[in-house]
């Protein structure tokens, strides 16, 4: 479900989300059971590592990117898209558990959108990897919706007064991913160079894709 917000400011208890990185009573729960396994032999320390450091390194948010490069250059492929988003990232090998239903959302000059789970941290682990701290935690989770503009400038984002913002609520059957603007400039960069320019928060809406090189 998406809500939509106007662009009055609000006041706000000024706690940057991303500073918010004490564990949430579920993860202290999650870390319990993971030493009680591991303690009794259930579940190999090494294992786990490979398994954390595939979607650290290897999935995301390397998927993301190579599915927003081939929308900023294939116009036929962002209209697929657009529409669909799963099948057409099924185009790219891109998908997978957490990541069956998706919806792509294309950011504009006049709407800016942010992706956020109110109810608990559903996130596209096949497409964007492991999801932040910060987007698990309960200020972000709330203030994402209630003062959306202010969130985003504590994140170094600041947008014209006249960009709409617009929230995306994801859920375990619906998960959102944002198709950020392409940067000026990049006119001459390859499908390559150009996911090299896609950050994961771009993906999430609380950050913007990085500026070209001098070179490019």
């Amino acid at each position: 479900m998406a809500h939509d917000h106007d662009h009055e400011d609000h006041d706000h208890d000024h706690h940057a989300p991303h500073h918010a990185s004490e564990l949430s009573p579920m993860e202290l729960r999650v870390r319990a059971l993971e030493s009680v396994l591991v303690e009794k032999g259930y579940v190999d320390p090494a294992a786990l590592d490979r398994l954390i450091e595939t979607y650290e390194t290897k999935v995301g948010p390397h998927n993301g990117a190579r599915v927003v490069a081939r929308a900023w250059v294939d116009a036929d492929f962002r209209a697929r898209l657009l529409a669909d988003a799963t099948p057409a990232m099924r185009e790219l090998g891109v998908g997978g558990r957490g990541g069956e239903h998706m919806v792509v959302v294309a950011n504009t000059q006049e709407e800016h959108n942010l992706v956020v789970c109110t109810l608990c941290s559903c996130y596209p682990w096949p497409v964007l990897g492991l999801p932040p701290v910060w987007y698990k935690s309960p200020p972000y989770r709330s203030r994402a919706v209630i003062e959306p503009r202010a969130v985003l400038a504590e994140f170094g984002v600041t947008l014209p007064a006249d960009q709409r913002i617009r929230v995306w609520d994801s859920t375990a059957e619906l998960r959102y991913m944002v198709l950020p603007m392409r940067p000026a400039g990049t006119e001459a960069l390859d499908e390559a160079a150009l996911a090299a320019l896609v950050t994961r928060d771009s993906m999430i809406g609380t950050g913007l894709p990085r500026a070209p090189g001098p070179s490019a």
